[in-house]
């Protein structure tokens, strides 16, 4: 199996989000996926929230990390930053207009968790392409309910929460909201 990993240094600044989206699909139409193909999108939106996440709440500068598989395995982002705080996905209020970003992910992810590393922590998710691949329709996402706290593992060496599979993508533009 080849793997291709590719990074990013991401800094402390939230227009960097725009870049990090831009690059993530760049890296895609580099590898011969389909940047229109709905784990695309999805992977896109789900880099862009935890990019936000890492330059907003960390402050610091990050590495947003792409790991991709040659077969048909899962993409796997990865972002680095130098806080050692813990994710807390948070449930916003139906007007709010932030605060959804790791409960979209939790919805949207395969896969996702979090640990601890030297100077900071990681905090990853996975989306998988066989669903969206051979052109069957995804899965009906699993619905949103804003009062109902996320599950969460934890083991004794890492921290992580387990996401759903099959959300409809998202479409993200690199455009300024007016």
């Amino acid at each position: 199996m080849q793997v291709v990993q590719e990074q990013l240094a991401v800094a402390a600044d939230p227009a960097e989000v725009g870049r990090a989206r831009r690059w993530v699909r760049g890296r895609l139409l580099d590898l011969g996926a389909d940047p229109a193909a709905g784990y695309a999108e999805t992977l896109v939106l789900l880099v862009s929230e935890l990019v936000t996440n890492a330059v907003v709440h960390a402050g610091s500068p990050a590495v947003l990390r792409l790991v991709w598989s040659r077969d048909e395995g899962p993409v796997r982002v990865e972002v680095a930053d130098a806080s050692g705080t813990a994710p807390q996905p948070r449930h916003a209020c139906p007007g709010a207009t932030s605060g959804r970003g790791l409960e979209l992910v939790e919805l949207l992810a395969a896969r996702w968790g979090w640990c601890p590393k030297a100077g900071g922590k990681l905090v990853w998710c996975e989306v998988d392409r066989t669903d969206l691949v051979d052109g069957t329709a995804p899965r009906e996402p699993a619905p949103l309910l804003l009062d109902r706290p996320l599950d969460r593992v934890q083991t004794a060496d890492s921290r992580s929460s387990q996401g759903r599979n099959g959300s409809q993508p998202f479409r993200i533009s690199d455009e300024p909201l007016t």
